[in-house]
């Protein structure tokens, strides 16, 4: 595979696919024999797959990111909330609906002045307990580093649909080079 190997890549390490402008300068046409051009294709097939596995798993983790951005985003939004009602030193409880289940809720009353903490879950069954002042900059930080990954995830699959398109007209130049040359070696 070292003749589709190129010494770029992108920010993240994912390699750059080569271009093929000429195929006479990976075979040459007067030496070389079907199987050489069947090792060049398979090559080129086994580069196209490589991008294709990590496309999907780009794909997979930017459908990941984007889909905790509502809840961060969210439960920020709520902390804040809490903690704006605290200083305005509002001796009326707070009347609200919380989720138990995904199409279950209840009614809670939540007496603000007293509140000083609130549990967050942190995934994997955890839940901790913050200060809503370190809860607002966790959830800060971590809508903060989801988006940062959503970012980064868009840029590489940009970056991974170029290679594959290069991949795939590596692979249609060689194989139409192959037709061409075999063309010239049959008999007249």
């Amino acid at each position: 595979m070292d003749r589709l190997k190129t010494e770029q890549s992108n920010p993240r390490g994912i390699p750059q696919a080569k271009f093929i402008d000429r195929v006479e300068s990976l075979l040459n046409p007067s030496t070389c024999t079907n199987e050489d051009v069947d090792q060049l294709l398979k090559e080129c097939q086994t580069r196209l797959q490589q991008y294709k596995f990590m496309e999907e798993n780009k794909r997979l983790a930017l459908n990941g990111n984007k889909s905790k951005i509502p809840n961060i985003t969210k439960t920020l939004e709520m902390v804040q909330y809490l903690k704006e009602r605290k200083e305005e030193d509002d001796d009326e409880p707070l009347q609200t609906n919380y989720e138990l289940n995904e199409t279950l809720y209840s009614k809670a009353e939540i007496d603000v002045q007293n509140l000083d903490n609130v549990y967050l879950w942190l995934g994997a069954d955890v839940m901790m307990e913050y200060p809503l002042d370190e809860a607002i900059e966790l959830l800060t930080t971590r809508l903060a580093v989801a988006k940062e990954a959503v970012t980064v995830a868009e840029e590489d699959l940009e970056f991974l649909r170029e290679q594959i398109t290069t991949m795939e007209v590596n692979t249609a130049r060689v194989y139409n080079w192959d037709i061409t040359r075999r063309k010239g070696l049959a008999p007249k």
